[in-house]
């Protein structure tokens, strides 16, 4: 008997695993990425599901769902979490996509890490049969961990796992899940918060300024949400500027044509990139911020200008004098 799980590379999926394999199930691990999938203090999701996988001895594929999660983010039919985290119209995609991997594979049934109300919005009781019906999973998706609490699934009704081997935690504390990991062996799995930028408040914020001033961003924009700092200089027009080198070099690999970019010459300083319909009336304002942000001590300093793309001038040079950063506070969006 075939099963997929869904390896986020966190303590609970390799459980979930875990106690799978102890029924002598085929197991293969299913993991999602998106753009807002961030980096816990001990690596990313997607690094940390490989590193399980091979200690799990399970293969493991890789889905990235980035252009249909821009969709769910702008229009999430079930809504958003305490920040711009679209929970369950996110897990219903995902497990849409795990209910077709399973139909390709020969696989019976899709299981999870999930324990019942560990998270608020999508592990209660009411949001786990909602992400069911909407994905086409009704009655295939096994939780190992909380499964005692719930109906019996199909794969329990059909004798395919045996149901006085699976568990009964719930709830936020992590105590039940450390000391089976103890009892595995487990030691090395990321800590549980992080995992999505969408909820963290910071980025939340930035995000709903690109939702309000341009409804129809594209992946680009997100990606550049996530680098450096961001002003808000009028409705259709903000500047980004880089925080150090390695910032300044995203901002390079994100430019689109039509972008203003700008850098100060000769000393240590930011590279900013002005994106907007009124860019151009900002280059001034924009140029002052690049040289208040650079290593200047309070003399006159040249700022080199260009716009990106074909057919386009040869940069210029603005000479400007920085001026004390907190001038900028009202137009930052704070991160």
């Amino acid at each position: 008997m075939k099963a997929i799980g869904l390896l986020s590379g966190g303590l609970d999926s390799i459980l979930a695993i875990k106690v799978l394999q102890e029924q002598g199930l085929e197991i293969e691990a299913l993991n999602f990425h998106t753009l807002f999938c961030s980096c816990t203090p001990k690596g990313s999701s997607c690094s940390a599901a490989a590193s399980a996988a091979k200690t799990l001895g399970v293969p493991l594929k890789v889905i990235a769902t980035s252009d249909e999660f821009l969709e769910v983010v702008r229009r999430p039919k079930h809504g958003y979490g305490r920040n711009m985290n679209p929970c369950l119209d996110c897990r219903i995609l995902k497990f849409s996509k795990a209910r077709e991997y399973m139909l390709e594979r020969g696989a019976s049934f899709i299981f999870t890490g999930d324990v019942l109300g560990e998270r608020p919005m999508s592990q209660n009781m009411e949001a786990m049969k909602l992400i069911e019906r909407e994905s086409g999973l009704a009655g295939l998706i096994l939780r190992p961990l909380c499964a005692k609490l719930m109906e019996p699934t199909i794969p329990e009704i059909n004798g395919w796992v045996d149901r006085e081997k699976l568990l009964n935690i719930q709830g936020r504390s992590r105590k039940p899940q450390i000391a089976m990991a103890k009892d595995y062996g487990i030691n090395d799995y990321p800590c549980p918060a992080g995992g999505c930028k969408l909820t963290e408040p910071n980025f939340a914020n930035r995000l709903r300024d690109l939702m309000q001033h341009m409804p129809d961003f594209t992946k680009n924009d997100v990606q550049l949400l996530m680098t450096g700092r961001h002003f808000r200089l009028s409705g259709s027009t903000k500047a980004v500027m880089g925080r150090d080198a390695n910032d300044n070099l995203k901002i390079m690999a994100y430019l689109k044509e039509g972008d203003i970019v700008m850098a100060v010459i000769d000393i240590s300083g930011p590279t900013t990139l002005l994106r907007g319909a009124d860019a151009e009336a900002w280059v001034e304002k924009a140029a002052i911020m690049t040289a208040s942000f650079s290593k200047a001590d309070g003399q006159d300093i040249t700022v080199r200008i260009s716009v990106t793309g074909g057919g386009r001038k040869e940069p210029v040079e603005m000479s400007v004098k920085p001026v004390s950063r907190e001038m900028f506070d009202e137009v930052m969006l704070h991160q």
